[in-house]
């Protein structure tokens, strides 16, 4: 059975990216019977890394438990919002803070937004990073534009159907690519 980990990656208050993150959980384990793990970023509380993990000689423990939950992983899932164009600083430090663990890793990323792009251009600019560490992005984008009128608190989306249209296409690619690069 594939192993797949979603990244929750906003660290504030009152977030609503999670929301999705717990949506594709459940997508997962009801449409293709996969339990993935959650990487909360804002509950693992990662320090402002000053080196890569195999370069530090007392790495923080949460440094620790994602990057084997990455290399254990069959492919990973990133769920971000998009802060002034780009994607959230903790993510970009725990995404520094690894290597190896993204190489040859199949990634999909689904963007989301309060307003009404869709967090469009957030896709230009982690799509580069990871690109750069050489992992395998899936070339279809979940984008939830709006997202505190599409899902609630608990995950659930409000329109279950479109959501899960939408959301076949990049699971589908994700699911793919991790099964032959396992």
């Amino acid at each position: 059975m594939l192993k797949l980990m979603i990244i929750s990656s906003s660290i504030r208050q009152g977030r609503m990216s999670n929301r999705v993150a717990l949506y594709f959980k459940n997508y997962l384990k009801e449409e293709y019977q996969i339990n993935a793990g959650i990487i909360d970023l804002q509950e693992m509380n990662l320090p402002l890394l000053q080196e890569r993990l195999k370069f530090l000689d007392n790495p923080p423990p949460a440094l620790v438990t994602i990057s084997q939950k990455i290399k254990n992983a069959d492919g990973v899932l990133i769920i971000t919002p998009e802060y002034n164009g780009g994607y959230p600083a903790a993510l970009k430090n725990m995404m520094d803070g690894l290597r190896e663990e993204w190489y040859r890793k199949p990634v999909a990323i689904a963007s989301v937004s309060s307003g009404s792009f869709a967090a469009s251009q957030v896709l230009t600019s982690l799509g580069f990073s990871l690109w750069k560490l050489k992992a395998l992005l899936v070339p279809s984008f979940f984008q939830v534009a709006k997202v505190q009128d599409s899902f609630r608190e608990d995950g659930s989306p409000v329109n279950k159907t479109r959501t899960d249209k939408n959301a076949a296409s990049i699971i589908k690619e994700l699911v793919w690519l991790a099964t032959i690069t396992k």
